[in-house]
């Protein structure tokens, strides 16, 4: 395979954007910090958003949509809100060639604009929960911007929830964690996340606990891909969101808030991608095989349009290369830069003897295969391949994470990978100390692995490394 891409352990970043732009997955847009979504990206942004939503809707959610234009008084209620999202506000002063009475900010997030309708909507225990998802745009002006990691704009998911109980609404927080996103990160992208609790340092504006799934990259660092946060009743109180309760009294709402976004492309990329290209496991890819003709005559262009008829039949998501005027090396360069999961190769040699060749994209083995066995050998492969590429990428996590005692030896592991060190060993100041160094508190966990309910619990394991 020729090579087209700055190997990964040379340069990780130049790697990076080098796969984006060869694999045709996006460019930068002409604002700085925006970026433009191509088709093969975008088909692989689909497949999330259609696997996110599915469980979004078996959680009990509704999709709506809410402006993209919000008041800027809206978000002055909520004071750690408005101070959390200050650097990164984009304003809006003047409109239709006049300034405008109130400024008006492109929405960061939402829960400003979706309290103020929760409080509209909700009068009693009776329209409690209510459970509510969008798909959006959100803008936050970033100062080092890079392609899905971190864009002025980006796409993604965010819902927004009432409830009458603080428990209601933090087993609601929860079960979107686990249900939704980690179970989508783990058996659909094949990135094993560490799930745990923020610190107050690292919580998001306005909440009382934030929840975060955390993966690790193939160069070491964590990257977040994706929060729940229970927001207590500061976000009801500001907005007023209040509802009659069985006894008859008035009470304030408890509320949520959670989202996944682009974000999870470059995850993607950075955990599973190798020095040909993308890998896209399986149960994600848009094109789960590819069916590809090397040279045409003696028949080659009609079997390999039954190999794609068949293995669409199967259930296979397909697609069928016939562009025999582009040399064969080329095309399969690009299939390797866009990570199908599956090649299968048709040309008039194979044929002669009644076989394809088909070829699996993690670990570029190539079997010659009878033509009637191709349906089965691929379904196998692509069972097979899912496990693979969550197995190396849980390896890579497991070889690069070292247990430790004290803050000093965690700041130095981070430098290739994650350290677990004991809570009371960094505390508040020592997690300050980090920060000033480059490293963050990824997450905290129980000693057991499970999701705790305050950093205040003893005996806690902090997860620290450099991120994204």
């Amino acid at each position: 395979m020729a090579r087209v891409l700055t190997p990964r352990a040379e340069d990780f970043p130049r790697w990076y954007q080098d796969l984006i732009a060869k694999a045709k997955l996006a460019d930068n847009g002409p604002v700085r910090g925006t970026m433009v979504i191509r088709p093969a990206g975008y088909a692989i942004w689909e497949r999330m958003q259609a696997e996110m939503d599915a469980r979004i809707k078996a959680a009990g959610a509704e999709n709506a949509y809410f402006p993209l234009f919000i008041p800027e008084s809206y978000l002055k209620r909520e004071a750690q809100h408005v101070e959390g999202f200050s650097p990164e506000l984009a304003v809006v002063t003047h409109g239709g060639g006049k300034p405008l009475a109130e400024p008006i900010v492109v929405r960061p997030t939402s829960e400003t604009v979706i309290g103020e309708f929760m409080a509209k909507w909700i009068d009693s225990y009776r329209d409690l929960p209510l459970l509510l998802n969008q798909w959006a745009n959100v803008v936050r002006w970033e100062l080092r911007p890079r392609i899905f990691l971190r864009t002025s704009e980006f796409l993604w998911q965010e819902g927004h929830t009432a409830h009458a109980t603080r428990e209601d609404a933090r087993a609601y927080a929860r079960r979107i964690l686990h249900e939704a996103y980690e179970d989508l990160m783990v058996n659909v992208i094949g990135i094993p996340v560490v799930v745990g609790l923020k610190t107050a340092r690292e919580r998001f504006a306005g909440a009382t606990a934030t929840y975060t799934c955390e993966g690790m990259m193939g160069d070491g660092k964590a990257l977040q891909l994706g929060t729940s946060h229970e927001l207590g009743q500061n976000f009801a109180k500001a907005f007023d969101i209040s509802y009659s309760s069985k006894e008859g009294g008035r009470e304030h709402a408890w509320t949520t808030s959670w989202g996944t976004s682009t974000r999870m492309l470059g995850g993607l990329i950075m955990a599973h991608g190798d020095d040909n290209g993308l890998r896209v496991p399986p149960r994600l890819a848009p094109i789960q095989a590819y069916v590809m003709i090397v040279k045409d005559g003696d028949g080659v262009g009609e079997a390999a349009a039954k190999l794609r008829d068949g293995l669409r039949d199967a259930g296979v998501r397909v697609a069928l290369d016939d562009r025999t005027d582009t040399p064969f090396g080329r095309r399969a360069v690009d299939a390797e830069l866009r990570g199908y999961p599956v090649r299968v190769e048709v040309g008039p040699r194979d044929l002669a003897v009644g076989n394809a060749t088909v070829v699996r994209r993690t670990d570029g083995s190539k079997t010659p295969t009878p033509v009637a066995d191709v349906v089965t050998a691929v379904l196998a492969a692509l069972e097979t391949d899912q496990q693979v590429l969550h197995d190396q990428a849980l390896a890579n996590r497991e070889s690069r994470t070292v247990e430790v005692a004290t803050l000093a030896e965690a700041i130095e592991a981070a430098a290739t990978g994650w350290a677990r060190v004991p809570w009371s060993a960094v505390g508040v100041a020592g997690e300050a100390e980090a920060n000033g160094q480059g490293v963050t508190v990824r997450c905290l966990l129980r000693a057991d692995g499970s999701v705790p309910d305050s950093e205040d619990e003893p005996d806690l394991i902090a997860i620290l490394a450099r991120a994204y």
